[in-house]
Parts: C-alpha cells; structure tokens; sequence
C-alpha cells in the first residue's frame, strides 16, 4: 500500500539580529531596575503585560509574563538569565506559530552618571508567519522602538511621567 501520510512543504527558519546602544541619564544602579515588565509599566507608555509566575512579582530568574499579540497570539516571556550585579538580564520570548527570541540587555556605566543600555533581539522565524514578520522588523522599526524607549526612559527619569507615544521620532 502506498504511503498517503501528508507531507508539509520544506520550511526554511529565518533570522535577524538587531542590536543599539541607548544613552540612558541616570546611573546603573538606578536604570536596571527599570528593566523589569512591572516597572516598564510606569515609564513605557502602551506597554502591557501579564504576570504569569513571580515568587517577587518583579523581574527575576524564571519569572514568566505575557504581552498580548496584534492580531495573533500573546507572546510568552521567560527570564533566561538575570543577573542584578552585573545589571544584565537575557529574556527568552515565543510567539505560537510565529517566532522565538532572545532580548539581551547590558547596563554599563556611563560618563557623567549616564549609563549605556546594549539591546539585542535575536528572532528565529517557525513559520512562513514568523519569517514574514522578521521581513517587517526592519532597520528602521527597530530604531524607532528602541529610540523611543531610550527617550522614554530618559523623560520618566528626568519627570517621573510617561512620554506619550508619537511625541518621539528616531535620529
């Protein structure tokens, strides 16, 4: 008898990788903290998310929260690695039926009580979905999401007030 079984057509994952330095004015100590789904809150404005699993109900190692999909399903975030000494933290992220990725983020010292924020998102398509929205997270999306983040966290620093969305444009 002839094998009927359904074979899917060849799939090819993509990925892209997407790194900038933000400026941050305020030291380390002061900045990382923010870096935390609960504290974003304060300062991002749009952000939202869901805490799934927290013993603190912050930021934390293996903490896992939700944000909500546009149009697809919520993506699911774990905290791979976090490190508040060395004021790193690595979140491991994945859209069902879409991507995974990888936000690594490094706050160093800065001159002048600054600090620099290294941001680097890895995205591995899983579907001919996920690849497609690799394709729309161009050079010029991702400056303009990270830039408004740097002159988000910057205002919320500088105001303790959230910068409205739109009211920043990148370099």
């Amino acid at each position: 008898m002839p094998n009927t079984a359904k074979v899917d057509p060849p799939f090819t994952a993509q990925r892209i990788t997407r790194s900038y330095r933000q400026t941050i004015d305020a030291p380390p100590a002061t900045v990382f903290p923010l870096l935390c789904p609960v504290r974003e809150a304060e300062w991002l404005d749009g952000w939202r998310y869901r805490m799934l699993y927290s013993v603190s109900g912050l930021v934390e190692p293996g903490a896992v929260f939700s944000t909500p999909g546009d149009g697809e399903a919520d993506t699911v975030w774990i905290v791979a690695q976090y490190d508040p000494e060395r004021f790193q933290v690595v979140f491991a992220r994945f859209t069902p039926d879409s991507r995974t990725c990888t936000l690594t983020l490094a706050v160093t010292p800065a001159e002048r009580g600054r600090s620099f924020v290294d941001v680097c998102y890895t995205y591995t398509g899983l579907t001919p979905a996920g690849n497609a929205y690799l394709e729309r997270f161009t050079s010029e999306a991702f400056l303009a999401a990270v830039t408004f983040w740097e002159a988000s966290m910057n205002h919320f620093l500088k105001t303790g007030a959230r910068l409205p969305k739109g009211s920043c444009t990148a370099p």
